[in-house]
């Protein structure tokens, strides 16, 4: 009897041990998800309405204690430069997505960056309210206040999956990582003297603290400019130096370039009121302090010596100014030299600095020989690569100095099957070449993404619509008309068409680079009738952005046109890798079978009849080879039993049969050298003829442009 309560009581301690294992073991466990949402700026918040929309297991982790954080700190002068423009004189929802360039998509049509600023250039406090509002109205999963430290790829039975750990300890696990941590870490080029620099992330942003004080910035970017547009009216003078000219965004119809609202400093520059921009590299040179009592001013050099100088034409320093003390550190004042002018350590330390480690002592007319009382360094950002472990970390990106993380043409980090890049620090694929880096563009790189991911992993294919090729030619004007995706993401996203006989299959925004890879990303099988390709592109001959002749405006040169127009590739069929590898310079697909440009437009409205619709049916009829005026053909039968005579457009288009195109070649751009769009103006070949698909059809060309069907 006495055996038996002792066994019990074995029995219950065992028990008890086991589910104390147990509840520590469910402790010890990460928290499991499907997706991790790392960053909860505009790139995270974008993700997580679609991944809240698919009804998927996710969480969005931030380390802050709200999302935007970016926004809270930068730009430091506070006002955004993204377009907020409210009055298009439209109803289009889609449409007024082309000129709102802060608001995330969502069904809700009244949840847009407006509710919160009208503003042409909204204050940057404003973002952070809206991407509450868009959290909070969309009931998205977010965790404030986590901050991870570590993301490592572990395998596990059920496939790989990568844990994230916070600085407390706390893990999570996921099968796909979303990072959308944008670019936080200011961009650094080491040479000597940096310590006696200040930076665009730390330097004083009242006016008042540059009174009549010599400023010199490291950088042309927005940054630079924006620091010094704001101490314009109070510093004595302001140079800006870098290895790069000025590149104006609305030369390159780059939006990371530098913006009209940031560029006084030019004006000042040009006309000759003592600011200035020079060029040089940033690894040759150093920045001294030199005081008072080590020498006078290097005024009369001896001979010159061979050797690198900073380029540039900046101006002269009055003579008072020259002679003046320096305002910031008590005493002396810093200068830009070469570092190969510095011989030894304590000059490079900035102890003694002698004339003859000064530029100005062997070259009298070097650009920057007059001292500053301040340096500030305005470099940029950089991805943060130091959380990744080597099992999770994506290589450095080819472009943009390495800054950016390497990426597929799916956003997909090069190496790190399951790791996706989002936002800004995907910008690699298209790293000034389209909007990629700004939230007007990747908020539908972030869609695609989501795209890719519901057929990887869910089995749904990208959303497609079906079509008669009747309906072709109207759809295609609709989406040049009013799509915003690919009028954003020119070059990049584009519109599918799969052609498969009568019918077609129309995918909408695909990333056009990853077109050799559709019937994977996307599940759809590419017929035998081929494919068309719609994206909107910039011409390539960069001509003068405000000069004359800078447009086309006849529709058969529309191959020429320079500003932002739309252009359809046909394929018989479907690209392969190598055809990508191997696509011209500046072309953003491979050489099609057929191409057809529709003319540039002053208001962007490619609706013509004769300008736009006539070409574009003509391009779709040599493609398809049928006639998409079948829709006249039950009028025109009608018409023939009732009528004695027929309408003239029933006897040329209908029982005459014009406009079926009868030849099998397909057009060629007029050169085999010349790209999709833009041509060299000195070429002699300045009129090539018309495709050969518009004149089976029936067109007649007269000098007014007029086309008689």
């Amino acid at each position: 009897m006495d055996r038996f309560p002792a066994a019990l009581l074995l029995f219950l301690v065992l028990l008890l041990s086991a589910v104390i294992g147990l509840v520590r073991a469910v402790i010890d466990q990460p928290d499991r998800y499907d997706y991790c949402v790392l960053g909860a700026g505009p790139a995270g918040m974008q993700a997580g309405h679609f991944l809240a929309k698919a009804n998927r297991n996710y969480v969005i982790l931030e380390r802050n204690s709200g999302p935007g954080s970016f926004f809270n700190i930068y730009p430091r002068h506070r006002k955004l430069i993204s377009i907020n423009k409210i009055y298009t004189g439209r109803r289009n929802r889609e449409f007024n997505l082309r000129h709102d360039w802060n608001s995330l998509l969502s069904d809700r049509p009244d949840l847009l960056f407006q509710r919160i600023s009208r503003d042409l250039y909204p204050p940057a406090d404003a973002y952070p309210r809206y991407l509450s509002l868009f959290a909070e109205e969309l009931g998205l999963e977010v965790r404030y206040g986590v901050d991870v430290g570590r993301v490592r790829a572990v395998q596990t039975p059920s496939g790989r999956r990568y844990l994230l750990t916070d600085r407390k300890g706390t893990e999570y696990s996921c099968r796909v990582l979303l990072v959308s941590t944008g670019l936080w870490d200011p961009q650094k080029v080491e040479f000597p003297g940096w310590d006696l620099t200040e930076s665009y992330e730390s330097v004083s942003v009242d006016p008042e603290d540059f009174v009549d004080q010599a400023v010199l910035i490291l950088g042309k970017g927005n940054s630079a400019f924006e620091t010094a547009q704001s101490i314009l009216g109070r510093a004595s003078r302001v140079h800006l130096y870098s290895p790069s000219p000025v590149r104006l965004a609305w030369q390159t119809h780059y939006v990371g370039d530098l913006r009209a609202v940031n560029n006084e400093l030019l004006d000042t520059y040009q006309l000759k009121s003592l600011d200035g921009l020079v060029e040089g590299g940033l690894e040759d040179i150093a920045i001294v302090r030199r005081h008072d009592d080590q020498g006078p001013h290097p005024s009369t050099p001896p001979p010159r010596r061979r050797g690198r100088r900073a380029g540039g034409a900046g101006p002269r320093e009055t003579e008072g100014e020259e002679r003046g003390e320096g305002r910031k550190g008590g005493g002396g004042r810093l200068y830009l030299t070469l570092a190969d002018l510095l011989d030894n350590q304590d000059v490079r330390n900035g102890s003694r600095v002698a004339a003859a480690n000064l530029p100005a002592y062997h070259y009298d007319n070097f650009s920057l020989r007059q001292p500053y009382d301040r340096v500030i360094t305005c470099l940029g950002f950089t991805f943060n690569f130091s959380i990744f472990d080597g099992s999770a970390r994506p290589p450095n990106s080819e472009v943009a100095r390495g800054r950016l993380p390497a990426v597929s043409p799916w956003y997909e980090g090069r190496g790190t099957p399951g790791l996706f890049v989002l936002g800004t620090a995907a910008h690699s694929r298209d790293y000034r070449s389209s909007a990629g880096g700004f939230i007007h563009g990747f908020r539908y790189t972030v869609r695609a993404v989501h795209r890719v991911l519901e057929q990887r992993y869910h089995g749904n294919r990208w959303p497609s619509t079906p079509l008669s090729v009747t309906q072709l030619h109207s759809w295609i004007l609709r989406r040049v008309n009013e799509a915003s995706g690919p009028y954003q993401m020119f070059g990049v996203l584009g519109d599918v068409v799969l052609l498969q006989g009568s019918q077609c299959e129309y995918l909408e925004e695909f990333p056009v680079q990853a077109l050799p890879r559709l019937p994977s990303l996307a599940g759809h099988r590419v017929p035998q009738g081929g494919l068309l390709v719609l994206v909107m592109q910039y011409g390539l001959n960069r001509s003068d952005s405000l000069g004359p002749g800078r447009s086309e405006s006849e529709w058969t040169q529309a191959w020429r046109s320079n500003f932002l127009h739309p252009v359809l590739y046909y394929y018989d069929r479907l690209p392969t890798e190598r055809d990508m590898r191997r696509r011209p310079a500046g072309w953003p697909l491979p050489r099609p079978k057929a191409v057809h440009h529709m003319i540039e437009d002053f208001l962007t409205e490619w609706d013509g009849p004769v300008s736009h619709g006539q070409p574009l049916r003509r391009f779709l009829e040599h493609c398809l080879q049928t006639d998409l005026r079948a829709f006249y053909a039950e009028t025109c039968f009608l018409l023939s039993l009732t009528h004695r005579r027929p309408p003239p457009f029933c006897q040329r288009g209908y029982l005459e049969r014009q406009g079926v195109a009868g030849e099998a070649r397909a057009w060629r751009p007029p050169r085999d050298e010349a790209p999709p769009s833009g041509h060299d103006s000195d070429s002699s070949e300045a009129s090539p003829s018309l495709p050969s698909y518009l004149s089976p059809a029936g067109t007649s060309v007269s000098l007014g442009s007029k086309l008689e069907l």
